[in-house]
Formats: structure tokens, C-alpha cells, sequence
């Protein structure tokens, strides 16, 4: 597999490429619906939920968090997951308006 290169891109087409990876997998889209619709943190109910096994569901949240999608606490043996709002609103900031620029209608 070759190197992606990643220096001759602006930082907003990397950030954008690695949220765009990240959001690439149905499951993960799966529990962030989930994180949304439920408004509050999560500890346990994400197996039961999506249902996927607690390993993939575990490394789906770990790839969440690494890019700060989501924010975890520590509460006695169990971890409770929840949007992270401000970096949501980021996010959707910047895929909005890499979305919404204007395209001619001109293809060939």
C-alpha cells in the first residue's frame, strides 16, 4: 500500500478525509444516531443497541473518540460515552461548507 501523501493536502482536506473515513462505516454511524437520539451519556447499552459484539463496539468507540467525535467518562468499572458538542459543531461546520460549495452544471 502506497503513502497517502498527506503534506501535499491542506489541513481542512486531511481533517475533512479523516472524519469522511471515520463516518465510513455503518456502525459507527449506527452508535453516534444512537449517542444523538439518547442525549446523555452511554455506558452499556451500546452492545444490546447496535448488536455488535463488546470488542467491535469498543473499537468503534475508540475510533470515534481518537477524533474527538465523541467524549468518554470514567464512572467506577464502566466508561460513558456522549457527543462532544463543541467538536460536533466543528465538524458539521466544516462538511457544510466543503458541501455546499457551489458546482456548475457543466459536466461533460
Amino acid at each position: 500500500m502506497g503513502l497517502t501523501k498527506s503534506e501535499i493536502f491542506t489541513k481542512e482536506q486531511n481533517q475533512i478525509a479523516l472524519i469522511a473515513k471515520v463516518l465510513g462505516h455503518p456502525a459507527r454511524i449506527a452508535i453516534l444516531d444512537y449517542l444523538i437520539r439518547l442525549k446523555s451519556c452511554v455506558c452499556g447499552d451500546l452492545v444490546k443497541q447496535i448488536g455488535l459484539a463488546q470488542p467491535t463496539i469498543s473499537q468503534h468507540l475508540k475510533e470515534l473518540k481518537k477524533v474527538g467525535i465523541i467524549k468518554g467518562t470514567i464512572e467506577g468499572t464502566s466508561v460513558c460515552y456522549c457527543i462532544n458538542q463543541e467538536n460536533w459543531d466543528t465538524i458539521k461546520s466544516m462538511l457544510n461548507k466543503f458541501l455546499n460549495k457551489n458546482t456548475t452544471d457543466n459536466c461533460c
